[in-house]
């Protein structure tokens, strides 16, 4: 029986291995339903599947971010929003494009256990948010204050992305098991592929005709172009064998390597969202143009979608997950240090958004990997993801108040950061280059063990 014909039986209530006692009928009856399913890791339900996760992750979210596309073109917001007169003397705006994106990393520990047990109700659940989400940015456009802005661009709009989009994920797990960190790189370089052309389009939008028309503007867009594909989405597996009582296994909670992980993945959430975020207003500060600096976030969005595809499949041909997510980190880290923190010129801000979105974002698609390394029973799995992207989540809610709190007033384009984002770059590197030294905690501590029996 191959790894993928085990899972399937796995997720059949019938033969599972809390179960009393299974009799050979049963067996049998449970192995037939799963001969009947569609292929899984390939055919065309399954590829459909993806492609249609792959539109609602590259124009629902910034995957970048989580996450996708309209609210990495966020920066691009951010800078708009920082120069009218009843936003721009608020040091918090960032905090408007960290809370959805937080609330969609931070929930996915409660919403993974709750879409296990009434999976069920997974096609409703995206009826109900879709809609939320085009409401929220709707409602946006009639906003006047930042708190207002946070309200509906942030809490409403991540309610509504919270809603719909782990029923998507769960059934992307049904069709994609052996070849999942494909599937996850190809899903998160979504955001990549559809941020490439956004930003050019919002800040356009912009600024010929201000942020309400153009938040209805994206509404409407969202709603036409997204709409379609929401009868396309429907799990692999039958409702009785996705909706049961049985508890997670949370024993992987005791093993050392996920704690690895998730200290990593916590520093490495804490700076990761600075780039996005400030980059356009960085590229203003040193006396480009706004076009410019949405060039920059489309440069960036091109490197990702190469980066997370790659760092996923990667992460399929059995190279060590340590050794990619440290990689990642790392070099992301330099990156910030150097190419940012020293740029002075459009040329070395294109640098390093080529190389920060190619290894920042990478080590996201990675995640589905880090949850099957410290678990190989699949809701188990599924459980340390949702976890991770708590994790990262923290970083994500904190970092428009930290960034706030970085940044400095006075602007010096011969000044290391162009004096003002000074701290928001080290912040950054400090992050990066601490979630890749977490990595190889294992193998130090592992070797000292192996020293101590020696001797």
């Amino acid at each position: 029986m191959s790894p993928a014909e085990e899972h399937e039986l796995a997720q059949l209530p019938e033969i599972r291995g809390d179960a009393v006692e299974i009799n050979v009928g049963e067996q049998e009856a449970a192995h037939s339903a799963t001969q009947s399913l569609s292929p899984c890791d390939g055919g065309i339900a399954a590829w459909r599947l993806l492609i249609a996760a792959f539109i609602f992750e590259a124009l629902l979210w910034d995957a970048y971010f989580m996450i996708r596309c309209f609210p990495l073109s966020f920066g691009v917001f951010q800078n708009y929003y920082s120069q009218l007169p009843q936003f721009k003397d608020d040091r918090y705006l960032s905090v408007i494009g960290t809370t959805a994106s937080g609330m969609a990393y931070m929930s996915a520990p409660i919403m993974i256990p709750f879409i296990k047990r009434y999976a069920k109700y997974r096609r409703p659940m995206i009826y109900i948010g879709w809609p939320i989400c085009i409401l929220g940015l709707v409602a946006a456009s009639f906003a006047n204050t930042v708190p207002a802005l946070i309200l509906t661009q942030g809490i409403m709009y991540g309610a509504g992305f919270i809603t719909f989009y782990y029923s998507i994920l769960s059934m992307v797990n049904e069709y994609w098991i052996a070849r999942r960190g494909m599937a996850y790189g190809f899903l998160c370089s979504a955001s990549g592929a559809s941020g490439a052309a956004m930003p050019f389009i919002v800040s356009t939008l912009l600024h010929k005709y201000g942020y309400r028309t153009t938040l209805r503007c994206i509404a409407v867009g969202l709603t036409l172009s997204t709409g379609p594909f929401i009868p396309i989405l429907k799990g692999r597996l039958p409702e009785s064998a996705t909706s049961t009582p049985t508890p997670t296994d949370w024993s992987f909670l005791r093993t050392p390597l996920f704690w690895i992980y998730s200290l990593s993945n916590l520093a490495m959430g804490f700076g990761y969202f600075f780039p996005p975020l400030y980059l356009p207003s960085y590229a203003t500060a040193t006396g480009l143009s706004p076009t410019k600096g949405a060039l920059l976030l489309a440069l960036m969005s091109i490197s990702q979608v190469l980066g997370q595809f790659s760092f996923g499949y990667l992460s399929d041909k059995r190279i060590s997950i340590n050794l990619l997510s440290a990689t990642a980190t790392l070099v992301a880290g330099i990156a910030a240090y150097t190419t940012w923190g020293l740029a002075s010129t459009f040329s070395l801000l294109v640098v390093f958004a080529l190389i920060y979105g190619f290894f920042g974002a990478g080590y996201t698609a990675m995640w589905a990997r880090m949850g099957t390394a410290v678990s190989s029973e699949p809701t188990a799995a599924f459980a340390a993801f949702g976890l991770l992207n708590f994790g990262k989540g923290i970083g994500n809610v904190l970092a428009g108040p930290i960034g706030g709190a970085l940044l400095t007033s006075g602007v010096d384009v011969e000044d290391y950061g162009v004096m003002k984002y000074q701290k928001v770059i080290l912040f950054t590197g400090s992050c990066m280059l601490f979630s890749a030294a977490v990595i190889p905690a294992q193998y130090l501590k592992r070797a000292r063990l192996q020293l101590g029996v020696r001797r």
